[in-house]
């Protein structure tokens, strides 16, 4: 055969077989197992050494000789021994038997037969100091802190989680006050395994003794260094603390001027008087927000809000809205000075507002001007002003004009243990005024209005916050006192229903009914509503939503003995959303006999 001719047999021999060694390869291969591992031992230390022994990631090897299993064995031992060990049980019973099958058709199985033993108890803790918080007087309490809110005790188990987040726990309590440069200049675990006791010992340096200095302020270019001074309210000389940096951190992110903030001590600069830097990204000198929603009270809403953050001429900030809603609109400034030295804030407000009110029509003008404190706790406002409305029955024609004019004080007060979604703590706010009506005939008048909200958590001891279930309650008293044939404004009266008021009932629904069937804004308020909350969990695992069950109730009239209460009962659904509280109730109203759905998003107090 000549070698063209062997070169053409060889081809048709390569395209014969061409198409079956292609389908070959082109199959997934099946991965292959060298061994398995099967492991005897209670549920925490079985999944311990499941995740983390060092013979799982050898299982899938298919060429180990036998000589090479004995040894991964015999370092599985010893590996185990070590893991078991950040556990507590330091003198563990550890077999491992390997088993083949006869057949040669299964791979080979390792059992790991584990006994702990006794757990590891701590004997003996000792807390050593060193430094300045070593001999100062005023650092005694400190000191007694740190030993008191230790958290692994004598006769508790010992692990190497507990024994890290103890040692933890001590840095933070040392270096979050007076002492920024505290550090652990020795720890020892000292170990017993045949007693199965533990000895620890640990030694905190605390450095020098810090204070606030001056202000460093990197980032200004549009607003001055005294409003900044003003909102984080660092006064130099004071002791050092982290929880006060936090604070003025938080005061000037909420101020609205900057959009990003950055405070720190530097710890490079005389302990007595260190630097306070604050880094700093001025917002924008002005801001333009256009927002589109949409509430079952107030139907679909259009809004435009502009924000100017110094006002030429005056340096206040304004920030003027317009709001559009199917049965309110509204067109308001507001101007806000920065604040002083006690944080309070002088400002001014007009708004000029159509709305329905009960069943009319109102449309009303308020100036406002006064100041204001706002913090962490507790708002105070003390204003006066000025109100205007006309109101226009659905059955007449002619408006009825009320003018009045109120000295005010208003404050609330805030304990919660989280928001945007609290699960216990409570919060109280009252506003009290008095004035005069305006007019050919003026009439004093006194109003008074106070509101509460509480949250009560009902689980067992010893669960958390997120997986208990709790009780929601709030009330709502209201009055004018006056004589009976007083005007008044219709915005100074009261109405209630809707999805913040009593649910079953569109909002303002709840009123005094007239004669002729209309209903108008009253003199006296009472609201109540008691709400039980529970965590849903999905798959055995918590999720952020909750079921609820409510009964809402409440009144209006022009005497206290004329109130007549209205009650609504419902189901809902709550869900921790990015932006807050998303609320979903569906509410039967039982004088209207009719069911209503609510929603409403965000917590305010």
């Amino acid at each position: 055969m000549n070698l063209p001719t062997k070169r053409f047999w060889l081809l048709c021999l390569w395209l014969v077989t061409w198409p079956a060694s292609w389908a070959a390869t082109d199959q997934p291969a099946t991965p292959a197992v060298g061994f398995d591992i099967r492991i005897e031992a209670p549920t925490e230390m079985a999944q311990l050494l499941s995740r983390h022994l060092e013979l799982q990631r050898y299982r899938e090897l298919t060429d180990l000789s036998v000589e090479e299993l004995d040894r991964l064995q015999d370092v599985a031992k010893d590996d185990a021994r070590q893991l078991l060990g950040t556990l507590g049980y330091f003198s563990p019973s550890i077999h491992i038997e390997r088993q083949n099958d006869p057949s040669g058709q299964a791979p080979p199985v390792i059992h790991i037969q584990v006994d702990p033993g006794e757990p590891t108890r701590v004997s003996q803790v000792q807390i050593h100091f060193t430094g300045v918080i070593a001999t100062q007087a005023d650092a005694a309490p400190q000191r007694e802190q740190i030993q008191d809110k230790w958290t692994l005790r004598t006769g508790e188990p010992f692990t190497q989680t507990a024994w890290d987040n103890a040692k933890q726990q001590a840095l933070r309590q040392l270096t979050t006050q007076n002492f920024p440069e505290g550090r652990i200049s020795q720890a020892l675990a000292d170990i017993d395994p045949d007693s199965h006791l533990a000895q620890l010992h640990i030694t905190l340096d605390s450095g020098a003794a810090y204070r606030t200095g001056a202000l460093a302020i990197e980032g200004l270019q549009r607003f001055d260094a005294e409003l900044v001074q003003r909102f984080a309210r660092l006064t130099p000389g004071t002791p050092y603390r982290q929880l006060d940096l936090v604070a003025a951190q938080q005061r000037l992110s909420d101020s609205g001027y900057f959009d990003s903030v950055f405070v720190m001590i530097d710890t490079s600069t005389a302990p007595e008087a260190a630097t306070v830097r604050i880094k700093l990204r001025e917002a924008r000198l002005q801001k333009l927000v256009l927002g589109v929603g949409a509430s079952t009270d107030s139907g679909p809403r259009l809004s435009v809000e502009h924000t100017h953050h110094k006002v030429p001429g005056i340096g206040w900030r304004a920030v003027s809205k317009l709001q559009l809603e199917r049965n309110n609109s509204a067109i308001g400034t507001e101007l806000t000075a920065p604040p002083d030295t006690d944080n309070w804030r002088w400002g001014a407000s007009v708004l000029v507002q159509n709305q329905l009110l009960g069943t009319l029509d109102v449309t009303s003008q308020q100036l406002r001007g006064g100041r204001k404190q706002s913090s962490e706790r507790i708002d105070r406002n003390i204003y006066v002003q000025y109100d205007r409305a006309e109101s226009v029955s659905t059955d007449t024609t002619a408006p009825v004009l009320a003018q009045s004019i109120s000295a005010n004080y208003a404050f609330a007060v805030r304990y919660y243990d989280s928001l945007p979604f609290p699960s216990s703590g409570w919060g109280w706010g009252a506003e009290l005024g008095g004035g005069s009506t305006l007019g050919n005939q003026p009439q004093a008048y006194t109003r008074w209005l106070t509101r509460w909200q509480g949250f009560l958590r009902l689980g067992q001891p010893g669960s958390t916050a997120a997986s208990s279930a709790r009780l929601a309650m709030r009330a709502a008293a209201g009055a004018i006192v006056s004589q009976e044939n007083i005007s008044l404004p219709s915005t100074q009266l009261f109405l209630a229903g809707g999805d913040n008021s009593v649910r079953g009932y569109a909002l303002h629904e709840i009123g005094v009914t007239l004669a002729d069937g209309s209903i108008t804004a009253g003199r006296y308020l009472t609201t109540c509503s008691i709400e039980w909350q529970q965590p849903i969990r999905i798959k055995g695992q918590l999720s952020d939503w909750e079921s609820t069950v409510f009964v809402d109730a409440g009144a209006v009239a022009n005497q206290p003995s004329e109130l007549r209460t209205k009650v609504g009962v419902g189901v809902g659904a709550r869900w921790k959303s990015p932006v807050g509280p998303l609320q979903i109730d569906l509410a039967y109203g039982v004088d209207v006999q009719r069911f209503r759905l609510h929603m409403n998003l965000g917590f305010t107090f």
